[in-house]
């Protein structure tokens, strides 16, 4: 990829272990070299994002089904504030329930992607994720 890809960081909201390994082995392999912080609970994500003192993701990957606070009221409130309003939401989940895919499009992400349990298609949706939100697509400039 390019050396655009070492731009801001990624915000990854995951608490299958085995997901946020599969990830962050997709995002390396994938030679998206920005910096990720993982969150991986409901609780904690929020914790992060509501930090001042904090980076504001130039990208968040997030899952649904969290223990503490679920990613939709998670996107709720990012939504809400006037510093992470416009920060791109990715849900990245393997819910199948067309009621999350509606309430998140609702709620204001910016897109929705099942995780295909396929490692190699797992890899690609990655790959393309990776170079649509941090190269190819023009982002707001960062509320600080």
């Amino acid at each position: 990829m390019t050396p655009e890809m070492h731009k801001g960081l990624i915000l990854l909201i995951e608490d299958n272990p085995d997901d946020e390994a599969l990830t962050l082995r997709s995002l390396k392999k994938n030679g998206i070299a920005n910096p990720v912080k993982v969150a991986r609970d409901g609780e904690e994500a929020v914790d992060y994002l509501f930090d001042a003192g904090n980076a504001v993701p130039a990208l968040v990957l997030l899952d649904l089904k969290l223990p503490r606070i679920p990613g939709l009221d998670i996107l709720q409130r990012m939504r809400a504030d006037a510093r992470l309003r416009l920060v791109p939401v990715v849900i990245l989940t393997s819910s199948k329930e067309d009621s999350d895919l509606i309430a998140g499009y609702n709620l204001g992400c910016n897109s929705y992607i099942r995780k295909p349990v396929d490692f190699d298609q797992f890899n690609a949706t990655i790959q393309t994720l990776g170079l649509y939100w941090l190269v190819l697509n023009e982002a707001p400039p960062v509320r600080v």
